[in-house]
């Protein structure tokens, strides 16, 4: 047999994102702050986006980047907050779309579900009480959660593509979600904001791929961040059951692929989805 040699080879290549401009949303901690510290280590300066002045500052201080404080919501901020960018730097090269918010977590619908699954388990499905997480859902919730994934995710689509689009390079990364791949019970509004990112992404990948810019999406599983930790210990125990990898997967893991995404070495993607879920999706 013939000796198989090790890889000599890196996934990505040091240095590679020296003199880009990245733009980064919902990145004053967990996910979006671990994206700030990969692509600037590789030589991107960074623009980090967030609510909290504080949380953004603290991460910029870190990378050496700068901050952009706004709601994704508003498309006129996140227009003018992309100008501003392009005025300082002469270019945006990376627009990471990443600010996202999670359902609250009801504990008295949490124990319930609990309760259904045993009973479900026993066979007992007569027994089971309806959730009615969708029909107590507010329209006002629903809006928000829509708002911020999608509407958010079109609008710095659309703001970027404005500078990419004529310098003919980019690369916009949208954080969609498994549960937009697999929804579950319980989360619509967030599975189904999700989902419309996986479809925004095809889309626009189509359509600039002859320009230069690749926009693709990451679907990430059940990851450690603060975004979880309002979670009831029992559902998460139950959920990370469900991991074949056993565990929940580490910021810095997703930080990887989105590293990637934003490179040189994804030439050829665009309007491609990655779920990195351990196995979940």
């Amino acid at each position: 047999m013939p000796t198989l040699r090790p890889m000599t080879h890196t996934p990505t290549t040091p240095g590679a994102l020296q003199g880009q401009v990245a733009f980064i949303t919902g990145a004053g901690s967990g996910l979006g702050a671990a994206f700030a510290r990969r692509l600037a280590r590789d030589g991107a300066t960074i623009v980090i986006n967030d609510l909290s002045p504080n949380a953004a500052a603290e991460v910029a201080a870190e990378v050496g980047g700068e901050t952009a404080i706004f709601d994704v919501c508003d498309s006129v901020a996140f227009d003018a907050e992309i100008d501003k960018a392009v005025a300082r730097h002469g270019r945006i090269d990376i627009l990471v779309n990443n600010a996202g918010i999670a359902p609250p977590t009801d504990t008295d619908r949490v124990q319930q579900a609990i309760a259904n699954q045993m009973a479900r388990m026993e066979g007992r499905i007569d027994d089971l009480v309806p959730p009615n997480s969708t029909v107590e859902l507010s329209d006002e919730d629903w809006d928000r959660m829509i708002k911020v994934h999608l509407y958010g995710t079109f609008y710095g689509t659309r703001a970027a593509l404005r500078h990419m689009t004529p310098a003919r390079s980019g690369a916009v990364v949208n954080v969609s979600s498994v549960l937009g791949l697999r929804p579950m019970a319980g989360a619509m509004h967030y599975a189904t904001a999700k989902a419309g990112i996986i479809a925004l992404t095809k889309s626009v990948g189509q359509e600039v791929a002859p320009y230069g810019i690749r926009v693709n999406a990451v679907c990430p599983g059940w990851i450690d961040t603060p975004l979880l930790g309002a979670m009831d210990p029992m559902m998460m125990a139950g959920i990370v059951m469900q991991i074949p990898k056993g565990r929940m997967g580490r910021p810095d893991e997703l930080a990887e692929l989105v590293r990637f995404l934003c490179g040189p070495e994804s030439s050829y993607c665009n309007g491609d989805v990655f779920a990195a879920s351990g196995g979940f999706a």
